[in-house]
């Protein structure tokens, strides 16, 4: 057995050496209530993958055991992601309403045993004889009810005669467990609701515990494998199995990690906010982490099979960096995609001493000189660039056109500007230039140095396409929902301009728009009279290391410019600036450097540190919503001082405030320029420190997230931060992070 494989597939490896199966069947069961997101493209990939891999088969089944919430379009969804990634099921979709009528006979058979009673508890009355983690939990007294009496007010919920929720059907197992999943759980609820495949047939529903393991069994499962939250239900899973004295072989449940994405909600609940309240366009917005939406974006199948590859298969729930699923696309386009010009900004040309027209031979792979196909590329004495390739006033680094600098058009002549044409309004609108005829790429004899080439596009046969340009959805690593929505994670960009080889009839391309990034015609929308293309991802990881592109005037450009994704070096004033900042002033390397960068920024923080001696706190509030600010303003529209930071940031150092508080505050100072200590005075959002205030939100947490606890005193220390999290939630982020912490760390012990 190879030991380097991941211990999914060691299990299964001994499973088959020691003749426990003869045949390997996974599964993948997904509740068809939403559309696949990338976490199901993990459970795929593993399910379908390992099934491949032993020579077995995957099972396709739809865990359909809530009508008020599945629908068929869901079970579509569900199928094309499975296909779409390069997987089939075996024959047929299975479904769990397939197996209802055994599903009933097989709890019959329990009522008979006298391990499963009909309770007619209220939901409160049920959580409440539960009892805790460290109590054990209250028998309901309908458990004494006879097998006859059971079993005939079993048949009556079949038949639809009692209301919703005025009884369920338990299993009789041992209310003073440790895993509080076991103390009697529901098998069998009343929903008196329109099933999408049943019909109105059934007025009774099995729970997910209870259906699960037996269709599992139904199919000949041999390895079912879940993810981790599903670990304490794997108690249920055997006991049902076991007490039913099922004849072998029977399936085996195992978990693995969940996929956790930064930046990203993998949350069906909060996806289908986002859907419902119109924050997306839909299921397949480009910006949703969906199977569906990746596909329309222009991921490809192998990039996000890679990805799930590339991250494993873990035993403990981590964070993956989304950066990770952007490599994975970058990676596998690069080597596959033709290379074509765009222009995203235009900005027109007039080549005064060019006449006449001419094509350009122009390779679609210019760095994989052995791969075939090439354009021909229109030239002639009109042509567009980018606005951004040209700068009247260049800054320090600048190799792009300018007034007193050449530059190449790619694959073919060397321009010079002789004149710039401006609006009323100062805009540059034209650029007279002239060409230098010897200077073509291939045969260039003009001994003309240039820094650098740029892309361009002839004006009379451009084709004009409308451009999506897509960015992260969330702008917080760990968002929380709709409030952490990104305002630029979507651009539209209507009138660019791209080379007219690349409009076809077939919109489903992806093209590397040259100095752009990757881009895909979009599959609902383009049409080859008006394309529209979406950005797949950038060259580079631009997140980290975005450019500067505010939209100054050209004579009040003062900011470095960050060239094709590649940061200038710095200069002698920068980096006695970085210095100070990172060795002595001890900000982290990428804080200290933005600082350097911009002078605007070092400025405001030198001033508001002037203030108050708490570099960290106020360089990381600077960094991040003082620059979010200037993006949209200068400096002189500022409702707030340098000085009114000092005293924002004084009281998180006072612990007045917590951190996320202080956030709030700053919108409100950038909306009004009020005084951050009247807001908080003015909106009650003092931190609460009291033990006395904290401790009952704890205790209330704690009784409502047993499993959670058990697993904390079992050893996942990282379970912490969650019922940190909760506290600071409910308390609307005023709780003191410390406090909460001392507090929790005593209730769990």
């Amino acid at each position: 057995m190879n030991k380097s494989k991941d211990f999914l597939r060691r299990i299964v490896e001994e499973d088959l050496n020691s003749g426990k199966y003869q045949e390997i069947v996974t599964r993948f069961p997904p509740e068809p209530n939403g559309f696949p997101h990338i976490g199901h493209a993990k459970s795929i990939s593993i399910n379908f993958g390992i099934a491949r891999d032993y020579k077995g088969h995957c099972n396709l089944r739809m865990d359909d055991t809530n009508p008020t919430k599945e629908d068929t379009k869901y079970v579509e969804a569900l199928k094309n992601a499975v296909q779409w990634l390069g997987f089939e099921w075996n024959k047929r979709v299975h479904f769990t309403s397939d197996y209802f009528p055994k599903l009933y006979d097989y709890a019959v058979e329990l009522i008979k045993m006298d391990k499963a009673y009909v309770d007619s508890l209220s939901e409160d009355e049920i959580r409440q004889y539960r009892g805790t983690v460290t109590t054990a939990g209250e028998r309901s007294k309908y458990a004494k009810r006879s097998v006859e009496e059971n079993l005939n007010l079993f048949e009556q919920m079949k038949n639809g005669k009692f209301k919703d929720g005025e009884h369920v059907l338990r299993a009789k197992i041992d209310m003073s467990a440790s895993n509080m999943k076991m103390r009697d759980p529901l098998l069998y609820r009343i929903r008196h609701a329109h099933h999408f495949r049943a019909g109105d047939a059934w007025s009774i529903y099995p729970m997910y515990d209870f259906a699960h393991c037996l269709s599992d069994y139904i199919e000949g499962v041999t390895h079912s494998i879940c993810t981790l939250e599903f670990e304490n239900n794997r108690d249920i899973y055997d006991w049902v199995l076991d007490t039913l004295k099922l004849n072998p072989p029977r399936p085996y449940q195992y978990e693995f990690a969940r996929l956790n994405i930064n930046y990203t909600v993998m949350s069906k609940r909060k996806l289908l906010e986002l859907v419902e309240g119109g924050v997306v366009s839909g299921w397949d917005d480009p910006r949703m982490p969906t199977i569906a939406g990746y596909k329309r974006r222009g991921y490809t199948p192998e990039s996000i099979l890679n990805f799930c590859e590339q991250i494993g298969i873990a035993k403990a729930n981590s964070m993956v960096d989304v950066s990770q699923l952007e490599f994975s696309i970058r990676d596998d386009l690069n080597q596959k995609v033709p290379r074509v010009m765009c222009v995203i900004n235009p900005l027109k040309i007039t080549i005064v001493n060019y006449e006449g027209s001419e094509e350009i031979d122009a390779s679609y792979y210019p760095h994989d000189v052995p791969k075939e196909g090439e354009r021909k590329l229109p030239f002639s004495k009109e042509i567009y660039i980018d606005r951004d390739d040209f700068m009247e006033n260049p800054v320090k680094g600048y190799f792009r056109l300018t007034p007193m600098q050449s530059v190449r058009l790619k694959y073919a002549y060397i321009i010079t500007c002789k004149e710039v044409i401006k609006d009323t309004n100062d805009t540059i609108i034209e650029i007279k230039a002239e060409y230098h005829p010897n200077s073509k790429s291939g045969a260039d004899t003009s001994g003309i140095k240039v820094k650098s080439a740029i892309q361009w596009v002839e004006a009379k046969t451009a084709k004009k396409v409308e451009v999506r340009l897509y960015d992260r959805l969330f702008k917080d690593e760990i968002p929380q929902g709709v409030e952490n929505i990104n305002p630029e994670s979507l651009k539209i960009i209507k009138n660019a301009l791209i080379e007219p080889a690349v409009i076809t009839d077939k919109p489903d391309v992806r093209f590397q728009f040259e100095r752009e990034g990757y881009f895909y015609a979009d599959p609902i929308l383009y049409k080859d009279t008006a394309p529209v293309f979406n950005k797949i991802v950038g060259l580079k990881d631009s997140w980290t290391k975005k450019k500067k592109t505010d939209k100054k005037p050209a004579n009040t450009q003062t900011k470095k410019v960050q060239i094709d994704g590649e940061a200038t070096p710095m200069n002698a004033d920068e980096q006695a600036l970085f210095d100070k900042y990172s060795s002595e002033l001890k900000l982290n390397n990428e804080v200290a450097n933005t600082l350097a960068r911009d002078k605007t920024l070092s400025n405001f923080y030198e001033d508001a540190l002037s203030t108050l001696n708490s570099p960290v706190n106020i360089a990381n509030l600077v960094v991040n919503e003082v620059a979010r600010e200037l993006k949209q303003k200068e400096i002189s529209e500022l409702k707030f001082s340098a000085k009114q930071i000092s005293e924002l940031v004084k009281m998180v150092d006072d612990e007045i405030i917590s951190t996320k508080i202080a956030k709030q505050v700053f919108v409100e100072m950038s909306k009004n320029g009020e005084n951050p200590k009247q807001i908080v005075q003015t909106k009650g959002l003092v931190q609460i420190s009291d033990p006395a205030k904290i401790l009952p939100i704890i205790d209330k947490i704690i009784a409502n997230n047993p499993d959670n606890v058990q697993k904390f005193k079992a050893g996942n220390s990282k379970l912490l931060g969650f019922f940190v999290g909760q506290v600071l939630k409910n308390t609307g982020g005023k709780a003191n992070p410390k406090v909460v912490n001392e507090l929790i760390i005593k209730q769990l012990q």
